[in-house]
């Protein structure tokens, strides 16, 4: 559909495992729009794993078409695809990912060191963002020095510095506990209020109830895509 930041148009990806197939996604069609905020959900073997990794161009469709922010991303190859990936898509993931031997604002540098930015605007772009996330203080700090919200709030920051189309959490509060997962949830809040599209992949109802839509999967269909009705925190736009 016109505008659609994500444009999935009847998705379908097999494995195979020997000669037998395994269809996970069959048949996906899904319109995101800019600044929404979704949720996708689905019990283990939904699908939802497997859609999350072809919306973030880390897997690609064994059928269907997927246009990302007007870009035909569907057949394109590895390194294209991981260079449309560093551009529109900041990700958030349960496990942080962070490198144990940098600091917190060097770790939000990274992809800027990717994109060729110079070292003077990448510590620029790496402190405003960890700013947002109230964690300036900390930025010289290596992950072992921080605790769990924090690494994630770093991991959050990293996913900003590039202004991606998509902000792409998956789990993003698995690892913490409920107090931590809150203040997290509260910050992608923000983050969307600033005009930032989210896709938030969980299985946590409470999780979901952040999102302003929520889809929900089931043995590799959409079961249910409706706006949420039991929203945490109202939108201030």
């Amino acid at each position: 559909m016109a505008g659609a930041i994500i444009h999935l148009e009847e998705i379908r990806k097999s494995y195979f495992m020997g000669k037998n197939e395994l269809e996970v996604l069959k048949g996906i069609s899904l319109d995101i729009f800019k600044n929404e905020y979704v949720a996708l959900m689905g019990p283990s073997g939904s699908g939802k794993s497997t859609l999350m990794n072809i919306i973030g161009c880390l897997d690609t469709p064994s059928a269907g078409k997927y246009v990302l922010n007007d870009h035909d991303v569907s057949k394109m190859e590895d390194n294209d695809l991981a260079e449309i990936r560093n551009k529109e898509i900041g990700f958030v993931f349960q496990q942080f990912n962070l490198l144990p031997r940098l600091t917190a604002a060097e770790n939000v540098a990274l992809p800027l060191v990717y994109a060729g930015m110079g070292r003077k605007l990448r510590t620029e772009k790496a402190m405003h963002v960890l700013e947002m996330v109230s964690l300036t203080d900390r930025s010289h700090h290596k992950p072992n020095e921080l605790s769990g919200g924090q690494c994630q709030r770093v991991a959050i920051a990293r996913a900003l510095v590039n202004d991606p189309s998509i902000i792409l959490a998956d789990e993003p509060t698995g690892n913490l506990d409920s107090r931590t997962s809150s203040e997290i949830m509260d910050i992608f809040d923000e983050i969307y209020k600033n005009g930032n599209t989210i896709v938030v992949v969980t299985h946590e109802e409470d999780i979901a109830n952040h999102a302003r839509r929520v889809v929900r999967l089931r043995d590799g269909i959409i079961e249910s895509d409706r706006k949420n009705a039991g929203l945490v925190h109202s939108p201030s736009l």
